[in-house]
């Protein structure tokens, strides 16, 4: 089977190639794209592939512009850090819907689905949507421990979440700190995304927070917080694209 990977990440693309071909050893990545007119210049050359991953945000723009520019005839597996653009994947009869970081058992679960609807119309997963879109899937607040007593933080209040040592740590914007249970990863379902980004492995960052952005050095940006973050704080060249079309929207 010939796949298609249009990720402008390229260790989530790395990581993707990896997990397919240890789940199907027989695929074939045929090429990995990482903006929307590379990748409508693809489709309008090549045959169709038997199936094509599309992160969502890519560095020029959203997947979904391509198929507003290109016929697309394969399945598609979308796959991004943020949930609230399920319903556009499935009007354009997406197979599957995969948050990262990928779980290796969805993966198997979505390459399934694909195979036994290979020949047949795609299948719309309304429950899955009706999940995606609950209104209270956002947290609003976080129960804390201080001292010997429990108390709760306002999500509003929380300027950055910080992982260090095994511990998620909240910052609030008046300074205090608290432990909160819950993993970065685990944050990445349970906070908007209008509201908050994942700009590195240890840190998720409130747009509030953000005092000044500089360029810095091979591409990364340099991120000034309020209040002052325990380290210095830099978004990867390779999250930089997806950070300024975070910022921008």
């Amino acid at each position: 089977m010939k796949i298609l990977l249009i990720e402008d990440e390229i260790p989530a693309a790395r990581q993707l190639s990896k997990l397919l071909l240890e789940q199907r050893p027989t695929f074939q990545i045929l090429d990995t794209l990482d903006s929307v007119e590379g990748a409508v210049r693809w489709f309008r050359t090549f045959p169709a592939p038997d199936l094509v991953f599309m992160d969502i945000q890519i560095a020029d723009g959203l997947s979904f512009d391509i198929f507003k520019q290109a016929e697309i005839k394969s399945p598609v597996i979308f796959t991004t850090a943020f949930d609230h653009y399920a319903v556009q994947a499935f009007k354009v009869n997406a197979i599957d819907y995969l948050l990262k970081p990928i779980d290796p058992e969805d993966l198997g679960r979505a390459l399934q689905k694909m195979e036994m609807h290979r020949n047949s119309a795609p299948v719309f997963e309304y429950e899955m949507l009706a999940h995606y879109f609950k209104k209270e899937q956002y947290k609003e607040r976080f129960l804390v421990k201080t001292g010997q007593q429990l108390a709760f933080v306002a999500t509003a209040d929380i300027a950055f979440f910080r992982s260090a040592d095994g511990l998620t740590q909240a910052f609030t914007f008046s300074g205090k700190k608290y432990f909160v249970e819950n993993t970065l990863e685990e944050l990445e379902r349970l906070l908007h995304p209008r509201d908050f980004f994942r700009i590195s492995r240890n840190m998720t960052l409130r747009i509030d927070a953000i005092a000044k952005i500089s360029p810095h050095l091979n591409g990364r940006l340099k991120l000034e917080t309020n209040p002052v973050a325990p380290e210095e704080i830099f978004v990867s060249r390779e999250r930089a694209a997806e950070f300024k079309a975070w910022l921008d929207k």
